[in-house]
């Protein structure tokens, strides 16, 4: 039997296959609360042996797209009860992907009384979605020592909460531009106190939050999803050198911590040598997403470069991925227009082999 749907076991990390469903935007969190359609959306797709959910925010002034979930409140709690009872019941794990978007927001997409915050107050580049169409990311407001603080108090919170809600752990979204990535980039985080400066300085926010975390709810129950060398969002570039070194030094924190898992989120960009580095760095499992197919999911997980496979899309259009490539079954396509609306359609309503 392929590789791909052996179950797979590596320290506390016990799953049914080497499959993992990558987190997704959806917004479907109406009021931004999980509900019955999330639920009935996750259970679908418990082929995947672990399942990484949307971006869920810590805080009100991190829900920066419209209807994306958030993770602060009872209600909030009570709504992921119902997504992480459906997902058990279908045989999988699922991780909860907590996500402050920053800088990338914008103040109407936030509840009212909240602002936009960032690592500094460098304003994205480009355009972000609201319900009343597309606006340029607003001004963030930069965050003080004891606007910092809050943050790794509320991260702290939310994975504490998502235990409480039932998930086997938490992935910290430390990529694609995204609050966490902010910290690491020289040219957005200006900073010049103990946040800003060196790599070790730019870091300090990731470490002290997976530390803390950590320390709450257990290593073995925390992830960092990572993208080096990827420039989404308005992230500009920096050094390469500077770059490799960064990431580095972050898998080698998180190895010292002992973090259940890193996910990589895979680009061109990425150089060979970081690729190999982080390998030889990291001792727990490596994730490695974007653009695979089955075959070189296959290949990688049999040349032993990554441990488990993400996909993406692949699992939104087709709720029933693993049986349709155990088939090798023709994939469902994608309709692009109904990926953020809210309602069934485009969600809950792809066919299935059945």
């Amino acid at each position: 039997m392929k590789k791909l749907f052996l179950p797979y076991s590596k320290a506390t990390l016990q799953l049914k296959n080497h499959v993992v469903m990558a987190p997704m935007t959806r917004s479907r969190a109406i009021n931004n609360v999980p509900n019955n359609l999330m639920a009935t959306y996750y259970h679908q797709r418990t082929g995947a042996g672990l399942i990484i959910t949307e971006g869920t925010s810590p805080s009100p002034e991190g829900l920066g797209y419209p209807r994306i979930p958030g993770i602060f409140t009872e209600e909030q709690v009570e709504g992921w009860k119902l997504v992480t009872k459906a997902v058990h019941q279908g045989g999988s794990k699922i991780f909860l992907q907590i996500m402050h978007t920053g800088r990338v927001a914008h103040s109407s997409n936030l509840p009212e009384g909240y602002q936009v915050v960032g690592l500094s107050n460098v304003k994205a580049t480009g355009e972000i979605y609201t319900e009343t169409g597309m606006f340029e990311y607003s001004d963030p407001a930069a965050l003080d020592a004891a606007g910092i603080e809050k943050i790794i108090n509320d991260h702290v919170k939310a994975a504490e909460n998502a235990i409480a809600a039932g998930f086997d752990g938490i992935e910290l979204h430390g990529a694609h531009g995204y609050l966490l990535e902010q910290s690491l980039n020289p040219h957005v985080n200006n900073r010049t106190d103990n946040y800003g400066g060196s790599i070790e300085n730019r870091s300090r926010l990731i470490l002290e939050i997976t530390q803390k975390i950590a320390a709450a709810i257990g290593a073995d129950k925390v992830g960092l999803r990572i993208s080096p060398y990827l420039a989404t969002n308005g992230m500009p570039t920096y050094d390469q050198t500077e770059v490799h070194n960064t990431y580095i030094y972050l898998a080698e924190e998180m190895n010292r911590i002992g973090i259940a898992y890193l996910h990589i989120s895979n680009n061109p960009g990425i150089p060979e040598k970081t690729h190999q580095a982080i390998r030889e760095t990291f001792a727990n499992t490596i994730i490695y997403c974007n653009g695979f197919t089955a075959e070189t999911a296959e290949e990688s997980l049999q040349n032993g470069s990554v441990d488990l496979v993400a996909f993406g899309r692949s699992f939104l259009a087709n709720p029933d991925f693993m049986r349709r490539i155990e088939k090798n079954a023709p994939l469902n396509e994608l309709d692009y227009n109904t990926l953020y609306t809210p309602g069934a359609e485009g969600y809950t309503d792809y066919p299935t082999l059945d």
